[in-house]
């Protein structure tokens, strides 16, 4: 008992003396697995606006003032109750607590100068729009026009910032298991959410994963690489960082056997046969998905340099540039299809080149994050790439 005491008063010494930030939810597991610094790199959640939106491309949020209730949230709004309540797994009476994130089932009036925000429209990751420019490039494959630099839009300032994971509670997580998936700290979620000193949260509840600043680990879940000597790092059973399943199995029945399922990362499959339009141009995660009207295709996150293949058999029906130099390749297809690359360097091919799928086309550029914008249409229309994706 003595040197149990003793190793305590040790450890608590320990603790008041040490200067560093701590880690409380004690992630440092050895093997790699260490979120300190990404405590210390997480960015701030962005301010919402007078009426306590925050909107992003993809969907809206908005954060509770002190004594706010859903009911209160929706007239503020000029929405229904009943359904801001469904949406979020609440009754309309739900008081709230001071800074909780409410997801809002459809999109109202975004931001602007009116209601307070810095700039206008939801917020756009840093640098050109990759639609615009897209878009651009398409019409004049469709013109026949030489290529050409856009200029600038004269448009008012876009508020800019990165669109955070937006993840919804599934029964049996916890935020701990939550922070684990993501490679967060607990603490950075409860502070980007709102949540109460219990860290409670609830089955159909969306929490916003924070975004980390670079240095930082990513948001992404990712697996430790073990230093060669080190032995491999011990399996992390399956409760730690997955919900339970759910038992709907009836009393007397004999569940049938089933291929456990494969966990979504947010990244593109793995490569093989496939029955898909086309391939993946590059192998990353999607860090801002399609929405038309708002990202007219996928942005994929991967290491700067990364070669950039053709998506399918097709010609090279268009290059042009952005204002910063990075280029923008299209191809045209059979069946009226394009296809669009959007943020190059190091380009392989030329105007009115064949190529096949697979074939390298480019490289991606260095950036904060470095990615590649990838578009398909029809005609020019634009339509969700994943459905042509395997």
């Amino acid at each position: 008992m003595i040197p149990r005491l003793w190793m305590t008063g040790v450890a608590l010494a320990a603790l008041t003396a040490c200067t560093e930030p701590l880690d409380f939810d004690l992630r440092d597991l050895g093997q790699g697995f260490d979120t300190t610094q990404a405590s210390r790199s997480i960015a701030p959640r962005p301010a919402p606006d007078d009426r306590g939106i925050i909107s992003y491309p993809n969907y809206q949020v908005v954060v509770a003032r002190r004594g706010d209730t859903v009911a209160s949230i929706a007239g503020r709004l000029g929405i229904d109750a009943g359904a801001l309540a469904r949406y979020n797994g609440l009754t309309p009476e739900t008081a709230l607590r001071r800074d909780e994130i409410i997801a809002l089932p459809g999109r109202v009036a975004e931001p602007s100068l009116a209601t307070g925000a810095p700039g206008a429209g939801p917020l756009q990751p840093p640098g050109v729009n990759v639609t615009d420019l897209a878009s651009s490039a398409i019409d004049r494959a469709e013109a026949g026009a030489p290529a050409a630099v856009p200029a600038a839009a004269s448009a008012p300032a876009a508020q800019t910032g990165f669109e955070p994971v937006r993840h919804r509670v599934q029964r049996g997580e916890t935020v701990y298991s939550i922070a684990r998936n993501y490679d967060v700290p607990v603490r950075s979620i409860a502070d980007w959410n709102g949540l109460g000193p219990d860290f409670d949260i609830r089955e159909g509840q969306f929490l916003l994963i924070p975004i980390t600043l670079p240095g930082g680990a990513g948001v992404t879940p990712a697996a430790a690489v073990p230093v060669p000597g080190a032995g491999s790092p011990t399996p992390v059973p399956p409760s730690a960082a997955q919900p339970l399943p759910r038992d709907d199995t009836a009393p007397g029945a004999t569940p049938a056997a089933a291929a456990p399922p494969r966990p979504d990362l947010g990244g593109a499959p793995a490569a093989g046969a496939s029955d898909a339009r086309f391939q993946y141009p590059v192998r990353g995660s999607i860090i801002r998905d399609y929405a038309r009207g708002r990202n007219e295709g996928i942005d994929i996150a991967v290491p700067a340099g990364t070669p950039v293949k053709a998506a399918g058999d097709g010609t090279v029906a268009a290059i042009t540039q952005n204002t910063d130099g990075a280029s923008i390749v299209v191809l045209r297809h059979s069946d009226n299809l394009l296809t669009v690359y959007v943020n190059l360097e190091g380009l392989a091919v030329a105007k009115g080149d064949s190529v096949r799928a697979g074939q390298t086309l480019a490289r991606v550029p260095a950036g904060d994050p470095s990615f590649l914008h990838f578009e398909v249409r029809e005609g020019l229309e634009s339509v969700d790439p994943n459905d042509y994706l395997p």
